[in-house]
C-alpha cells in the first residue's frame, strides 16, 4: 500500500533547501547597505578607468571542451545506479548501459576525428 507519510522527510527537506536560500537573499537585500556612486556605477570597481569596449569574445573550443565534459558528467551520473544494482538487473540492462556509454563515446571519437577538440 502507498503510504504518503513515507515522504515526509523528503517533504521537510525540499521545503529547507527552498527557504534557505530563499531567506539568505531577503537578509542580504535588507542589511546590505546601498550606495549608488559613480564607482558603483562604473563597469569595474578596481579604481582603474576601463578601456576600450567590455564586450569580449570567447572562442568556440572553450564551449566545446565545456559541453564534452557536461556529457560525461551527466553520463556518469545515471550509470551510477545501474552499477549499484547491476547483480538484481541482469545482463539487459548490461547491454543498455553499453549503448548508452558507446553513444557519447561515438560521438567524441567523430569530434575528435573532424578536429573539433583540438585546443591550437
Amino acid at each position: 500500500m502507498f503510504l504518503l507519510h513515507e515522504y515526509d522527510i523528503f517533504w521537510a527537506f525540499l521545503i529547507i533547501s527552498s527557504v534557505i536560500p530563499i531567506l539568505a537573499f531577503v537578509i542580504s537585500g535588507i542589511l546590505a547597505p546601498i550606495r549608488e556612486g559613480p564607482e558603483k556605477l562604473s563597469s569595474y570597481e578596481s579604481g582603474i578607468e576601463p578601456m576600450g569596449d567590455a564586450w569580449v569574445q570567447f572562442r568556440i573550443r572553450y564551449y566545446m571542451f565545456a559541453l564534452v565534459f557536461v556529457v560525461f558528467d551527466v553520463e556518469t551520473v545515471f550509470l551510477y545506479p545501474w552499477a549499484m544494482s547491476f547483480d538484481v538487473l541482469g545482463v539487459s540492462v548490461f547491454i543498455e548501459a553499453f549503448i548508452f556509454v558507446l553513444i557519447p563515446i561515438v560521438g567524441s571519437v567523430y569530434a575528435w576525428r573532424k578536429g573539433a577538440l583540438e585546443w591550437s
